[in-house]
């Protein structure tokens, strides 16, 4: 469960990562594509694009963890439209660990214990929300 102070540690780390967006944008989609180079697959051949896209989402998330009237039902359309293209639950995953790994290396020693655990516990809710419609149609 996702508390305040896990959305303030997480909203005071994404203010660091967009000053380095390029970057971090890069370093998480070579990450997952390590990991599982079988994603690399889902997507278009030219991903500059998509990586800002995504970066851009994870940030209107964060931003609107305080408003989950209107964030939630974002997340689980999102969620419908990437089955649609093929992502499943360890995806999901896999993106998680891409992330923390991210983190870790553009926040350097600020991203110590807790802050990877309050990153953990809003990435959790955010892909159950995501996941939240498929579960139902299963």
């Amino acid at each position: 469960m996702v508390i305040e102070r896990d959305i303030d540690i997480v909203r005071r780390d994404w203010e660091k990562v967009e000053l380095i967006v390029d970057t971090t944008a890069a370093l998480l989609y070579d990450r997952l594509f390590a990991l599982d180079p079988a994603l690399r697959l889902l997507f278009p051949p030219n991903i500059e694009e998509q990586k800002l896209k995504v970066i851009r989402m994870l940030g209107a998330s964060i931003y609107g963890l305080s408003d989950p009237e209107v964030l939630i039902p974002i997340l689980q359309l999102l969620g419908r439209k990437h089955f649609a293209f093929g992502v499943c639950a360890r995806d999901y995953d896999t993106l998680a660990d891409a992330l923390l790994w991210t983190l870790r290396l553009g926040l350097g020693g600020g991203f110590d214990a807790e802050h990877e655990a309050a990153w953990k516990r809003v990435y959790a809710e955010l892909a159950a929300h995501m996941q939240a419609d498929l579960a139902r149609d299963s």
